[in-house]
């Protein structure tokens, strides 16, 4: 998740509603400093001191009323610690039921694996070329929906949330590896009888359909992959709120307190412009996540890059490639993960100017019309 200027202010008010009650606890002791300091008037010079005549500050009454200052400052004190200590108490309780959050899957469309139920759609004929199409981090099928109607008309459509994210489960514990990611999307496609199909991917769903195909060559006949950053070097997604999100306690905090316009401006850089009318299911998938569900998933995503490069891998692969990349995309380098997909043998890489990170959303006609280009040459 990335953050533009009007987070900030969202970020703010969370912030200050944490903080306000200590603050208040020590703003006496802040104004009683400046007090001593500003009690006393000024001393004219010059001709200032003929016109003006300063009275001299009764002594004893200034240090009557300094000294009861300073009393009400040692009663103030004990009263902070004790807000301040009742404050760690509730964070430090917040992040522990947080963190261990469970939500179970909702909806009909729903199948069962490994124990857990992951949400599935369909669309288009039965006997038609099968593809996959997987959404990325923080996402769901519903990124799909104006593609979808486009793709139809020649193909069977399979969409899935992946665990942890819109109306698939999202326990607490491990399974969020891109691996074992990839590994639910092949298990999914063998209970519903599939042999070969092409998968598509957005942003992080990339690394998943990855894993997909090196687990299971057998079942990917060709990858596109949308927005999909090649190594971590090309990330351009890195913010203040993002670090804040996976600070332990302070994360957890935020996290509940996440308000709609929060949300929003966060998902706001997965478009070329901070205007661009973010739509309030995206908003509604996102707040339906689990604190655990996001990180786990952000921290899944960073160690399958780490390990090796997206090219390096689909190069070993072999298998037919489209990459697309929006011009203006503001969460990867475009110049530079272009280049580095263009290193990939066979690849095909196109661009789409004035488009951010998901041109799925953004043009989902021009982005179709690349996809059934790719597909009608590749499908089997």
């Amino acid at each position: 998740m990335d953050d533009q200027d009007g987070s900030y202010g969202e970020l703010g008010y969370i912030i200050v509603g944490l903080l306000v009650v200590t603050w208040d606890g020590g703003s006496g002791v802040c104004a009683l400093e400046a007090r001593e300091h500003l009690y006393k008037p000024p001393v004219p010079t010059g001709c200032d001191s003929q016109r003006m005549i300063s009275p001299e500050p009764d002594s004893h009454s200034y240090r009557t009323q300094l000294d009861h200052r300073r009393s009400g400052k040692r009663r103030r004190h004990p009263v902070a610690a004790a807000i301040v200590g009742a404050i760690v108490v509730l964070l430090l309780g917040n992040s522990v039921v947080t963190a261990h959050q469970s939500v179970a899957a909702t909806g009909e469309s729903t199948m069962t694996v490994d124990g857990q139920d992951i949400h599935v759609g369909q669309a288009g004929p039965d006997g038609a070329p099968t593809l996959v199409l997987i959404h990325g981090l923080a996402a769901s099928t519903h990124w799909w929906d104006q593609l979808v109607p486009l793709l139809t008309d020649s193909y069977h459509v399979i969409r899935l949330d992946l665990l942890g994210h819109g109306s698939s489960a999202k326990p607490d514990g491990d399974g969020y590896s891109i691996p074992q990611q990839g590994n639910r999307v092949a298990a999914v496609l063998e209970q519903l009888g599939i042999r070969h199909a092409i998968v598509i991917a957005h942003s992080t769903g990339g690394s998943v359909a990855t894993s997909l195909a090196e687990q299971r060559p057998d079942l990917v006949t060709a990858l596109a992959l949308i927005g999909t950053g090649p190594s971590l070097a090309d990330d351009t997604s890195d913010s203040p709120v993002s670090r804040l999100l996976t600070t332990p306690v302070v994360g957890e905090a935020l996290w509940q307190l996440r308000t709609d316009g929060f949300l929003r401006q966060a998902s706001s850089s997965a478009f070329a412009t901070d205007d661009f009318p973010v739509p309030q299911q995206f908003v509604d998938d996102l707040r339906g996540m689990t604190y655990h569900s996001i990180t786990a998933t952000m921290a899944a995503a960073i160690d399958y890059l780490n390990q090796r490069a997206l090219p390096d891998r689909l190069t070993a692969l072999g298998k037919p490639l489209l990459v697309i990349f929006g011009e203006q995309d503001r969460r990867w380098r475009y110049s530079t993960s272009t280049a580095e997909y263009r290193t990939v043998p066979g690849a095909t890489v196109v661009t789409m100017p004035g488009v951010g990170h998901s041109p799925l959303v953004e043009d989902p006609t021009r982005t179709a019309e690349i996809l059934l280009s790719f597909t009608g040459i590749h499908v089997s």
